[in-house]
Order: structure tokens, then sequence, then C-alpha cells
């Protein structure tokens, strides 16, 4: 049975680098970092004193009423923005995307939102107990309350799913929604992710595991650094990116601007360990194997490779095993680079976002940085072409983004020209 195409005609973005697509892009492609210190709550007593926090943002310029913001939760506020920039630069309106087959897929990685660290000093403090928990708690934090806002504020009445692999949530949201178009229950499909994740208890929780990097309270925008020989651990950080997904022929159809085409998307499980990827990276290099067969597509097809990155030994050094794993010499010929250097790991939409950096990437012709990058760790391996602290120009054809999410998720989405 031949495969629906399914391109991308639609984009929306909002991060510690921009509350939009194009000042996230403008920032990330000249290697400004978002990281800043914590602002969101006293991190006095914390370790970790830094994050990407996502500034200054409002849903106001979006249309939304301002009794209605008040009473959905911050990531949900997120991917409403982020969806509704997305639907508006693909052309649609409220009213024409209730008429179409249409559907919402969100990855959410960890949603332990500031809603439910509010309701747990509320239940645990003896001056206020069980009775004065906020009543609007228990829709706040469902993590599935951020896809059903985006679906009230369009009318959206096909699916509306919430998808949760960690920091493979935003890559496998996307590649449902290829699917799901591909099988023809849906024509069009917001897919991406969410996550507002900077609340003392969360930060706490991965302060404690030892994955945070502690070393760079005092310089924030020099913590995240990819694959350099003193990094110290990913940064945590919050915010959103859809991605309108559409079956070619409808997209033609109604003159829809397309930017590219999701090829193929692969995915698997590493079955090793809860919080470490394979040493080997041999789970990621299945779910590439997986999403190059999907697309028909051969490795040294690939120009540019937006890696998972997150600035820890463990992955970093797993991550570069898989790449030259799959791509055998052509690996170093590859464009790598981690974005999360710029905008810190936004865990459930940090996959949505990368895809988005290589629609922006292939389009312009040109490579972020990974910044940051001052001794790559040639110890541990770590000898690719990672587009060190400045951008380049390069032709870009067809782009891959892997991510590697807690618990063995691996996700892997190929994007290419249309």
């Amino acid at each position: 049975m031949t495969k629906k195409r399914v391109v991308i005609t639609g984009l929306g973005a909002v991060s510690s680098c921009g509350n939009n697509v194009k000042d996230t892009w403008d920032a990330v492609k000249n290697g400004k970092s978002g990281i800043s210190n914590i602002t969101l709550f006293d991190a006095s007593n914390h370790m970790v004193k830094i994050a990407g926090e996502v500034k200054n943002f409002s849903l106001e310029p979006y249309g939304v009423d301002k009794k209605i913001a008040r009473k959905i939760g911050r990531f949900s506020k997120f991917l409403l923005g982020a969806s509704v920039e997305a639907v508006n630069d693909a052309g649609f309106t409220k009213e024409t995307l209730q008429n179409e087959n249409a559907g919402i897929i969100t990855g959410i990685g960890i949603g332990l939102s500031e809603e439910l660290n509010v309701a747990y000093q509320k239940y645990f403090d003896p001056a206020s107990g069980v009775n004065r928990i906020p009543p609007l708690t228990a829709p706040l934090v469902l993590n599935n309350e951020a896809a059903a806002n985006v679906a009230i504020h369009f009318g959206i009445h096909g699916p509306a799913w919430t998808l949760s692999t960690a920091c493979a949530s935003g890559t496998d949201a996307i590649g449902l929604a290829l699917d799901m178009i591909r099988l023809g229950r849906m024509d069009v499909c917001l897919a991406g992710g969410a996550d507002a994740n900077i609340t003392g208890f969360n930060i706490g929780c991965y302060q404690s595991l030892s994955a945070l990097t502690t070393k760079f309270n005092d310089e924030p925008q020099k913590a995240s650094r990819p694959f350099d020989k003193n990094r110290s651990g990913f940064v945590m950080a919050e915010g959103s990116a859809v991605l309108v997904l559409e079956e070619y022929e409808h997209a033609k159809a109604r003159g829809a601007h397309i930017y590219a085409e999701v090829a193929g998307y692969g995915a698997s499980s590493d079955a090793y360990h809860i919080t470490a990827p394979c040493a080997d990276g041999a789970g990621g290099v299945l779910a590439m194997k997986k999403a190059f067969e999907d697309a028909g597509m051969k490795p040294e097809d690939i120009q540019y490779y937006n890696a998972h990155g997150t600035s820890t030994s463990a992955n970093d050094t797993a991550e570069t095993a898989m790449i030259k794993s799959v791509f055998g010499e052509h690996a170093y010929k590859l464009k790598i680079s981690s974005t999360k250097s710029e905008t810190g790991h936004m865990v459930g939409s940090a996959g949505a976002i990368e895809a988005l950096f290589c629609v922006k990437a292939m389009e312009e012709s040109f490579v972020p940085p990974t910044i940051n990058l001052d001794e790559p760790d040639l110890e541990h391996g770590c000898d690719l072409d990672y587009v060190p602290n400045v951008g380049v120009k390069c032709e870009i054809n067809a782009a891959a983004s892997c991510s590697l999410g807690f618990g063995g998720h691996n996700g892997c989405v190929i994007i290419k020209k249309i």
C-alpha cells in the first residue's frame, strides 16, 4: 500500500529563547542562550539556581480571554500559545479548522506543574489542610489538560491525545501524528509538546538525582554545554513547540505553504535502565534504522542531525556512538548540533522544538551552533562536527532529529525538502 505523504504547514514555539518561532530561531541560530537565574520560585536553598525560563509570556496577544487564561495551567498556556501561532502560520482559522478532519497530539514529559506544588503545600500545611486545596487543582494538573484546552479553543472534535515518553514525548507525538494522517484518521494534526517544570519540587527531584548541573550558577548562559569536556549535567527548561502536520494532497488543494515533508519515524525501547541510555546507543540505533526504513532513505541522504545532546556525560557519549553506528563514515561529514545548548532541556517539548529547528535550518540553509563547546570530550569519543559556537551555512535536503528519554524511550523523525 502506498503511504500517504505528510507535510508540515505551520510552526509555533514558546521557549526560553523567545515567545514565538522568529525570536526563538533568531536566538538559536545566533548562539544566544536563554538560560538564566531562576525567578519562578525562591531557589536560595537549592544547589541548582538556573533554568531555561519562559519570560514575559501572556496569552493576550493570542486572542485568549483573560478569564479563561487564569483557569488553565502554565504548561497549557504554552501549548495554547504555540498552537495558535502554528495554526495561524498554516493559514487556518478557528472556523476553518473546525470543518477539518483534525486532531491534536501532545507530548508531556514530566507534568509536575506549579499548581501541583501549591496544592501539596496547602495539603501538608497543618494550618490549611485538605479543605484549602484550590478547587481547580484537579483539572489544572492533569497532563491531558493542555491538549484539551487547545481542542476547546479551536473547536477541534477529533482525537486530543497526550503521550508521555519522558524526553522523547515531543518526537513521539510527531511520529504518532504522522501515522494517524497516513492511516486517513486525520487530514490535519497539531503535533508537539509542552512542559512547565521549573518548580522547587521538580528542580529538587532532578537535583537529588544529580542530573542537573550545579557548576554554572554564576554564569547561566555557559551551563548547557553538550559534548564539551567540562559538561556537568543538563539545564531544565520549559516551553512548547507545535507543528501543523497535514496530508500532502489536502495541503496542496487549499494552497498551503509547505515547509517540508515528514518522511519517516522510528521508535524503540532500550529495555536497559530507568535513567541511563545503553552505553553503545543500541536503542537509539534501532529507532534511527526504523526511521530510515520508514522513509525509504539511507543515512547518507542526511546533511544535518539535531542531537538530543543533553550535556550529560552518559547521553552525549552514547549518542555519539549511536550516530557513528548508524551513519558510519558519513558521521564525519554530518553537521550536528545540540540546540539544548541555547534553549535548555524542554523535556516534553524538546523533540518537537528540535524538529522545528530542523525545518528552519532546511529553510534557511543554515545549521545552528552547539554553544559552549570549548573543548570536545575526545576522551569519550566526542570527535564529530558538532558545529561549535558559531552556526554555518549548509545546503540541507534532509535532516534527522532523535530524542532519548528516561526509561529508555527513543524516537527519531526524518524531515526532508518537498
